[in-house]
């Protein structure tokens, strides 16, 4: 099946979709997540390698990307702070969002590269099937389309 124009995707209290929803100005997509920069292969220093970014994309209301706000916040050698400093950020920007809820969404692909590392929902083809994969939160959406997902 073609992957449609426009994927939805579920709100889910207390998992990797847990700060989604709409605002005034649309929809939009919060994370704390970690992630590699492209090209980067293992090494026995992996932890200073492992970065931590709290993430706020926004969306207009039919889906298209307005922008991402997304903040290095530090490395996996110091995990806690890291952590905690990016969810503390992402606190604030959610609060900052007028007329916030949080809800399902239904977004368009896009794809934003920031600090090395790809942001965005990219369209992919994995053992022939064509899917939406969030990045670099991978989480994939597949056929049927109805907003749940694979992690």
């Amino acid at each position: 099946m073609t992957v449609p124009g426009i994927i939805p995707i579920m709100y889910e209290p207390g998992y990797h979709t847990d700060t989604i929803g709409h605002w005034a100005g649309g929809q939009f997509f919060g994370s704390v997540i970690s992630a590699f920069r492209e090209g980067y292969t293992a090494t026995d220093d992996w932890l200073s390698h492992k970065r931590w970014y709290a993430v706020l994309h926004t969306f207009d209301t039919t889906g298209h990307h307005l922008g991402s706000r997304i903040e290095h916040t530090g490395t996996d050698d110091h995990h806690r702070a890291a952590v905690d400093d990016a969810q503390a950020r992402l606190d604030r920007w959610l609060d900052e969002l007028p007329a916030r809820r949080l809800d399902d969404i239904a977004i368009r692909p896009f794809r934003h590269l920031h600090d090395g590392v790809v942001f965005g929902l990219v369209i992919e083809t994995f053992e022939g099937e064509d899917h939406a994969e969030f990045y670099p939160n991978r989480i994939g959406f597949y056929d049927p389309w109805d907003g749940s997902y694979d992690t």
